[in-house]
């Protein structure tokens, strides 16, 4: 059994609604359906009943609610007493982040702020997937949350709870592997391939998938590509895309290197890129002074920067 189970459970039986219930848990709602039943495998009944619309809870359900939130109520408090402990005598900040950003954006950026604040910070970051990083922030577990936005995928976080900055802008470019001459194997202005240009993809219920999804949804370009992979690292499909399986949507951050050497070329024009922003946010009553400090320094450093 896992704990995802049950929040999930928890939100459905809030919502009345699968579909609203797996948007506000930032999954698919059949990858959400598919949690729902196998909590109900593992207990060995319904907690749903599905014949009604609102969805309603069957006896059963509405007795495992209680149960439910009360052991998630302990979850989270054991989990955030052990987590604010302090480490090497110092309040550790507590991040949470999207892989890419944890690889391509975090390293640098700290190395800023450390610079900006003028010591060395004790830090630990909890890189995850869109739905792990947001219930970090909004369970308490972490001071700060990282994240990639994008009106494809919008976070549903109340700015009032949880504000949020700007700290710098991405792109997300499609990009290919290189022949020995150093020119594109597949190139979209030469028409690709017959049978379609091979798709390395993002998992749907991902952030850059859904991501992908929005500019393959955009005039002529779905019926130009075959999709032949699927994996929701970016730095999993940027690995395949280096040893020639195909094309892939990569943030231009994490190709930089692969771009100025000739390994990878971006392919296909403006139609096929699309901007993301990177956005630090925080809980509005975390009231540590570590984490107003770190908070208002960035302020001051994003006024001087348009994003």
């Amino acid at each position: 059994m896992e704990l995802k189970w049950l929040e999930d459970f928890v939100m459905l039986a809030n919502q009345r609604s699968f579909s609203r219930a797996a948007k506000m848990r930032y999954v698919t709602q059949p990858a959400f359906s598919r949690r729902i039943k196998a909590l109900e495998n593992w207990l060995g009944t319904s907690l749903v009943d599905r014949s009604t619309y609102p969805t309603t809870l069957t006896d059963a359900g509405r007795q495992f609610r209680d149960t439910a939130e009360e052991v998630l109520r302990i979850m989270h408090e054991a989990r955030s007493e052990f987590s604010n402990q302090e480490s090497r005598g110092r309040a550790t900040l507590r991040f949470s982040a999207l892989h890419a950003i944890s690889l391509n954006f975090f390293p640098q950026w700290l190395r800023a702020i450390e610079g900006e604040l003028g010591e060395r910070l004790m830090t630990s970051l909890m890189p995850g997937n869109l739905h792990d990083v947001v219930s970090s922030l909004v369970n308490g577990n972490c001071d700060f949350l990282l994240c990639f936005t994008h009106d494809a995928t919008p976070l549903l976080l109340d700015p009032q709870k949880f504000p949020g900055i700007c700290l710098a802008e991405e792109k997300l470019i499609l990009v290919g592997p290189a022949n020995h001459k150093g020119r594109p194997i597949w190139d979209l202005r030469l028409g690709g391939a017959d049978d379609g240009i091979p798709l390395l993809a993002y998992s749907p219920d991902c952030f850059f998938g859904r991501v992908q999804d929005h500019i393959l949804a955009r005039p002529g370009i779905s019926k130009r590509f075959r999709p032949v992979y699927e994996n929701p690292m970016a730095e999993a499909l940027k690995a395949m895309a280096l040893a020639g399986q195909g094309v892939a949507w990569l943030p231009e951050s994490a190709v930089l290197q692969e771009l100025a050497d000739g390994r990878l070329i971006e392919i296909g024009d403006d139609n096929y890129r699309t901007e993301l922003g990177i956005n630090l946010f925080r809980a509005a009553d975390k009231n540590r002074t570590q984490v107003r400090r770190l908070w208002h320094c960035v302020e001051g450093m994003q006024s001087k920067i348009a994003c």
